[in-house]
């Protein structure tokens, strides 16, 4: 081998190693499993039977699964339970959908000084050691839509049951957990920032995407940029609108969507697609029809847009591309 040619070798595997670098290095400080510039995480949920159906229909498995269980009763996760929204089992999505990531909506809802006094501390170490030995990394949204008047956390006792539930899997050594702060971006009279745990606690900033107002929206928005943290839209469904009528939906929903995807840098999207009316829980409060894959119309554009590079799916990469070794997560 000459000189020159030696030297050839080394020059391109160094740039390869760098380019590798680049691509799979996070854009934020301290952050954790984002997805590189340019890149977004599609994640869907939000029971069995919807996800399945949309992998079904849709043709491709989405980059992530998005899912839901209580600090109450830590239900969902080995065996399947339905509410009334849908089935949750945890255990099913990381083995039917091997890899993805999960994003996990934790309902805390009614306990936050039970949380504090100790009383859940047996399901919080059973959730926290399904995480761990999910193999993989998991969006947790601790107190998902906080300032939601459905859920009325007192902000003050919201924010140290965040930290105790993020101290307690950190005490377990806990290290594929991606702490998401999911605001429920509309109208409150306190600032948001009131429930802000603390730039060591959250490593992302999120919103509901329903049928709010821009103004909410643009401004969760600018928390997550003037916090240097990537934002995540953790639920998103065409609320009161629907996929029946497509060009209504297109519209009042689904351009504004992308399009704030687009403007805002949006690092991960989470679409709830089912038939809200087919669920007890739902059914009559004018959720409507979310299935993209009910309008051809709709469906058509879902894909077209879903589909561009930029749009993060099931891979045997993803984890790498996210900055995630298997090799830092020890076994139970």
């Amino acid at each position: 081998m000459s000189k020159f040619l030696g030297k050839s070798i080394v020059i391109i595997i160094c740039l390869t190693l760098l380019v590798g670098k680049v691509f799979a290095e996070p854009i934020m400080n301290n952050a954790r499993f984002i997805p590189p510039d340019g890149g977004i995480l599609l994640i869907v949920g939000q029971y069995k039977e919807a996800i399945d159906t949309y992998v079904r229909e849709l043709g491709h498995i989405p980059a992530g699964i998005m899912v839901y269980t209580s600090v109450q009763h830590a239900e969902g996760i080995y065996d399947a339970f339905d509410h009334g929204g849908g089935a949750q089992h945890l255990q099913y999505e990381i083995e039917q959908y091997p890899n993805t990531v999960m994003q996990v909506g934790l309902y805390m809802v009614d306990v936050l000084q039970e949380i504090l006094n100790g009383v859940y501390d047996e399901n919080l170490q059973k959730i926290g050691n399904w995480i761990k030995n999910s193999k993989r990394p998991v969006y947790l949204r601790i107190g998902y839509e906080f300032y939601g008047p459905h859920n009325h956390y007192d902000p003050q006792l919201y924010i140290k049951a965040y930290r105790y539930i993020a101290d307690k899997f950190q005490a377990m050594g806990i290290d594929n957990i991606s702490y998401v702060w999911h605001s429920y971006a509309n109208y409150t009279k306190r600032s948001v920032m009131d429930w802000y745990p603390g730039d060591e606690y959250v490593d992302w900033v999120a919103l509901s995407y329903f049928n709010n107002m821009k103004e909410s929206l643009e401004s969760i928005a600018g928390i997550a940029k003037a916090k240097n943290k990537p934002l995540m839209i953790a639920e998103a469904t065409p609320c009161g609108i629907g996929v029946t009528h497509e060009n209504n939906a297109l519209k009042r929903w689904y351009e504004p969507f992308f399009k704030f995807i687009e403007e805002n840098n949006v690092k991960a999207i989470s679409y709830i697609n089912c038939d809200w009316e087919a669920l007890p829980m739902w059914k009559g409060q004018g959720w409507k029809d979310s299935r993209v894959q009910a309008n051809p119309v709709i469906r058509k554009r879902w894909l077209e847009e879903v589909q561009k590079d930029k749009y993060l799916k099931s891979s045997s990469r993803l984890f790498n591309i996210l900055g995630f070794s298997l090799q830092k997560i020890p076994s139970k």
